[in-house]
């Protein structure tokens, strides 16, 4: 099977390349990142093609024109990620790139599509449990959760022979440089601050559960609807438990202190009006990332374990192990 990867060079897409290159399919990969595309090619199982590519550009939709010809199915990885930035810069990364994947996908007549999204736009700043995929939205929080939502409506009225919306919950793992930094930097910081008392419920995902859900989604037969599942470990943990694991398997002195959200959230509100004022600088912390550590946030998997066949393959306690593994052997500070 010949498969084109967006974002191949991110954090996501550098698994799925090798992954899938290992199984013997013909992968096409794009990104902007020309050394970061060596390396991965130079670790890939088999040869795998890499399309230099930055979405949003003058001639982005006319190269992925080009190297998405006689594609089986198309996997459109490239996003932004992140709790702060302009609007613009979302708009080009999320939804421009998702317009041109679209153009792509009809120009070429690619059968498949699996487009991946982020739970983050549930989010509503209260708790949240098992959410279940045909939840009513609310406004998107942030420009992210915006851009996100209209990559979706996007790929939902497309007319394709198969669409594929995978929202995994916080995605980890050996080479994440978003969430898993954000939080060994909070370890760090002396006194960890508690919100909430530490009891709010979150999900995540190890990165080669979101694999395996993207592998499952490949086989998945032509449907007149898109095919939304959320997807994560299934294994939700208090905020103050899993600070514990990350510290015991990074080995950080953890010391927790409990802090009131509201004033937390008036200080991260300050930052923000902050970094409005002086462009180019990103805050600390966002209200949006402080609200995902003090509200539960947990996804109701009915769906992908029924319709897909979904089961973890990678538990929570041995992802957090590999990753501090993998980190240890990188000499990557903890």
């Amino acid at each position: 099977m010949k498969i084109l990867i967006t974002g191949g060079t991110g954090f996501l897409g550098r698994h799925l390349v090798w992954q899938l290159a290992k199984e013997g399919h013909e992968v096409v990969y794009t990104g902007r990142n020309v050394e970061v595309a060596r390396s991965i090619a130079k670790a890939a199982a088999s040869p795998v093609e890499f399309v230099h590519l930055e979405h949003g550009s003058a001639h982005a939709r006319e190269q992925l024109l080009a190297c998405s010809q006689s594609v089986d199915v198309l996997i459109h990885s490239a996003a932004l990620t992140s709790p702060w930035g302009s609007r613009s810069a979302f708009q080009h990364a999320n939804v421009e790139s998702t317009r041109e994947v679209l153009a792509a996908c009809q120009h070429n007549a690619i059968p498949g599509l699996i487009h991946i999204s982020s739970p983050s736009i549930y989010f509503d700043f209260k708790d949240q449990l098992n959410i279940p995929e045909d939840s009513v939205l609310p406004r998107g929080v942030n420009e992210y959760a915006r851009s996100k939502q209209v990559a979706e409506q996007l790929t939902m009225s497309a007319e394709l022979p198969l669409r594929v919306i995978l929202r995994p919950r916080a995605i980890f793992g050996p080479w994440d440089n978003a969430l898993l930094p954000r939080l060994l930097r909070l370890l760090r910081y002396g006194r960890l601050p508690l919100l909430r008392g530490g009891r709010a419920l979150l999900d995540m995902t190890y990165v080669d559960n979101i694999v395996h859900a993207i592998k499952l989604a490949m086989k998945l037969p032509p449907s007149e609807t898109t095919q939304i599942f959320n997807i994560s470990n299934g294994e939700p943990i208090a905020a103050a438990d899993l600070f514990i694991k990350m510290a015991e398997q990074f080995s950080i002195p953890l010391h927790t202190v409990d802090r009131p959200y509201l004033l937390a959230n008036l200080v991260a509100g300050l930052l923000e009006c902050g970094a409005k004022l002086w462009p180019g600088w990103e805050p600390p912390f966002t209200r949006y990332s402080l609200a995902t550590l003090a509200y539960s946030q947990t996804l109701d998997l009915s769906r992908a374990r029924n319709v897909l066949g979904y089961s973890p393959v990678v538990s929570l306690d041995e992802g957090i192990a590999r990753t501090a593994r993998w980190r240890k052997q990188q000499g990557l500070q903890a």
